[in-house]
């Protein structure tokens, strides 16, 4: 990873520098250390500096460029990629809408399909009803036929037993109302027999 050219950088190397080239020149020099080949020195560190700074520069360039054609490849690639997707995705729709049609099709033919299954079942289920309702109605009336002559029967012989009662009841009174008759012609009878003991004794009594 390269390091990146900042002011910050170049004071730090220049101070890194500029002790060891002073050093190094007061050995060589000795005594003749003199103000004009420092600043020859330093003129040329500063010269070094500016073609490192120049070079650095144009490496950075090269190196934006490069990132700036490796972010373009990337935003192309990214946008064909958003593209195929996009067309997969809509591919995918369709299809799906396809299908969800295709079902909604089918479920409607079945629900169709068993509503006319449903339809007919209940018309055969109202048609028995109906038949078993007529059954139920012609048995009923039979029975009703039946029951009603039945109860004719059992009134008329309720009526002729009723009259056979009343004959016997009124044969019953005729003969209880003979016998007071004779039972109070017999009371009669004893009476007027005892009268006439009771006189005839009397009469005996009496001729004696």
């Amino acid at each position: 990873m390269e390091t990146e050219i900042t002011p910050e950088y170049i004071k730090q190397l220049v101070y890194s520098i500029l002790p060891e080239v002073l050093a190094q020149y007061q050995q060589e020099k000795g005594k003749e250390f003199y103000l004009n080949p420092l600043l020859e020195r330093l003129i040329r560190i500063e010269e070094e500096l500016k073609a490192l700074r120049i070079e650095m520069n144009l490496r950075f360039e090269a190196q934006t460029k490069e990132s700036d054609a490796k972010f373009e490849a990337i935003n192309a690639r990214f946008e064909a990629l958003t593209k195929e997707m996009n067309t997969r995705f809509e591919a995918l729709i369709k299809e799906m809408n396809a299908r969800f049609e295709g079902l909604i099709k089918e479920m409607n033919a079945r629900f169709e399909a068993q509503k006319k299954e449903s339809d007919a079942k209940f018309e055969a289920i109202n048609a028995r009803f109906e038949t078993l309702i007529k059954e139920m109605n012609t048995r009923f009336d039979g029975l009703k036929q039946e029951s009603d002559a039945k109860f004719e029967a059992i009134n008329a012989r309720f009526e002729g037993l009723i009259k056979e009662m009343n004959a016997r009841f009124e044969a019953i009174t005729t003969r209880f109302e003979a016998l007071d008759k004779r039972l109070t012609f017999l009371q009669w009878l004893i009476g007027i027999g005892f009268t006439f003991l009771a006189g005839l004794i009397t009469l005996l009594n009496f001729f004696k």
